[in-house]
């Protein structure tokens, strides 16, 4: 279009009051200001950069977009491979603690004892805390360092001393920065945990209960339940008895309220599966039953394979937690980024709309004064 049509287009006898032009001037000003002052009720928000800079935001998401997808898509591989051996692994160590249990019930009644067995006064507590080795995955290590910190206050109510063995990075990290919590030792892992790893641990528990440095040693650690699912338990490894059995020089009972190892527990004191519905319960042994060999030899060969099971079961089942949290972590990222992108590409086509439309704008004015002129 030519500057003389342009002109006479736009062009009148009385310009000012032109219905095309004030049209023009109405749209402007109401662009205008639904771009700078949006309405409570919009669900864009005032961004004051360039269309430059809102490109590079809208490429900044994108690259972080990719890299969470792409560890959700890692997570989601090996959160396989956890809780295969999860699953595995709990029908023989649920097994192992009824045989090691009832053994322990019969053996007491033949007045045998055993270092691993003794139920003491309670004076001091040790706590295997495990966390994971790395973040970026939601609240995972939050909720069990939390339930270490209500436990530990719990057993300052009760006038008991406590000791920490720290196992993952996280936790390490976080007991370091916190010199009133008095650790014994940090431990840290890499990848897929091993019997070896459990053995170092074993073998750091064993040593605080035999030299009766501890009265108790509990775990603490992220239960697997599914893939959106994991709760922060305790479990109470040594030493091998009923629930309120275990209590301080002053006969209060020291157990937790919500002890992961006394629900497998019946009224009697007999060890019953009831968590798993695909795993029967147990019948026992029978009360009358003899032992070929020494009963203590028989508890001094079982014990270690117990704490040690039981100390791998628990890093098992915090690794497939933490790799599931991890999972839904980066899924929740990845959508946020998405949603994120839509909202600043929206943002941007409407800074880019009314910037084409005042160059119009501009254009049509500078036609009017050079026909006026």
């Amino acid at each position: 279009m030519s500057q003389l049509k342009l002109s006479s287009w736009v062009s009148s006898d009385q310009p000012f009051h032109n219905p095309n032009h004030l049209f023009i001037q109405r749209h402007s000003k109401l662009f205008q200001s639904d771009i700078s002052h949006p309405s409570k009720s919009s669900n864009f928000r005032t961004i004051n950069c360039s269309l430059r800079d809102i490109r590079q935001r809208i490429a900044s998401v994108t690259n972080t977009q990719k890299i969470t997808e792409a560890m959700k898509l890692v997570a989601a591989a090996k959160v396989r491979r956890a809780q295969e051996a999860v699953v595995n692994s709990r029908p023989f160590s649920e097994s192992l603690i009824d045989v090691l249990y009832s053994i322990n019930q019969q053996a007491l009644l033949e007045d045998v004892d055993t270092p691993l067995t003794n139920v003491r006064p309670v004076k001091k507590v040790a706590l295997v805390v495990i966390t994971g080795e790395r973040g970026l995955c939601g609240g995972f290590n939050k909720f069990v360092l939390r339930k270490a910190e209500a436990r530990i206050a719990e057993l300052k109510s009760l006038g008991l001393d406590y000791t920490v063995i720290s196992v993952g990075k996280k936790g390490n990290s976080y007991f370091v920065k916190r010199p009133s919590v008095s650790v014994d030792r940090f431990i840290e892992g890499e990848g897929f945990p091993t019997a070896k790893d459990s053995q170092v641990i074993a073998d750091e528990v064993f040593s605080l209960f035999v030299s009766e440095e501890v009265d108790k040693v509990e775990l603490l650690y992220t239960k697997f339940v599914s893939l959106i699912k994991s709760n922060p338990v305790i479990h109470t490894l040594l030493p091998l008895s009923a629930k309120g059995e275990i209590r301080d020089e002053n006969g209060n009972s020291v157990d937790a309220s919500e002890d992961e190892f006394f629900r497998l527990t019946s009224k009697e004191g007999k060890l019953a599966v009831e968590r798993d519905k695909s795993v029967g319960t147990s019948e026992g042994f029978l009360l009358n039953m003899e032992f070929e060999q020494d009963p203590a030899q028989i508890l001094d060969a079982l014990m270690p394979l117990y704490m040690n099971n039981q100390i791998l079961r628990a890093l098992q089942e915090s690794l497939a937690s933490e790799l599931a949290a991890r999972m839904n972590a980066m899924s929740n990222a990845t959508d946020n980024a998405i949603d994120l992108k839509k909202s600043l590409s929206t943002v941007y086509n409407r800074e880019r709309q009314s910037k084409i439309t005042n160059d119009i704008l501009e254009i049509v004015a500078g036609a009017e004064a050079l026909l006026y002129s």
